[in-house]
């Protein structure tokens, strides 16, 4: 029997869903050879190359730096210093994330703290979200 994979094998075999590996084809990620009848067949390298973007995607890696991952990983000669710079990058954006949701956070705790979330109407969650300038007259505390 063959080792090569159609596109369901490969999904179950890369723990990605079939419309992820159809898009990262569309898009030029990861691509694989046709069959004479016009069918995806997914060998060891894609699948290998699946499983490292669904692997560096879980880390928040975004598909262009995955796409230089995979460039990178495909060149024998590459830097790991060129590796570092794209995982320090990505790790920058994920503590500005980590920041933005604190704030975000607090925000919401602030405006649950006023609600009094009884049978009245007026509601401080809505007046906020509602505000004219759209900054929220709650959020900034």
């Amino acid at each position: 029997m063959s080792n090569l994979k159609n596109i369901g094998q490969a999904s179950k075999a890369s723990n990605l869903p079939v419309k992820t590996i159809r898009y990262y084809e569309d898009i030029g990620l990861v691509i694989a050879p046709r069959s004479g009848n016009g069918y995806r067949q997914y060998g060891e390298i894609e699948i290998h190359k699946l499983r490292f973007v669904q692997r560096a995607r879980s880390l928040g890696f975004s598909v262009e730096d995955c796409r230089a991952l995979l460039s990178l990983y495909e060149d024998s000669k590459r830097s790991s210093a060129d590796v570092k710079k794209l995982a320090e990058k990505n790790l920058k954006e994920i503590e500005a994330k980590i920041v933005e949701l604190t704030n975000l956070r607090e925000v919401l705790a602030h405006l649950l703290d006023s609600c009094a979330g009884d049978n009245r109407p007026d509601c401080p969650i809505i007046d906020d979200l509602s505000s004219e300038d759209g900054s929220g007259k709650l959020m900034h505390h």
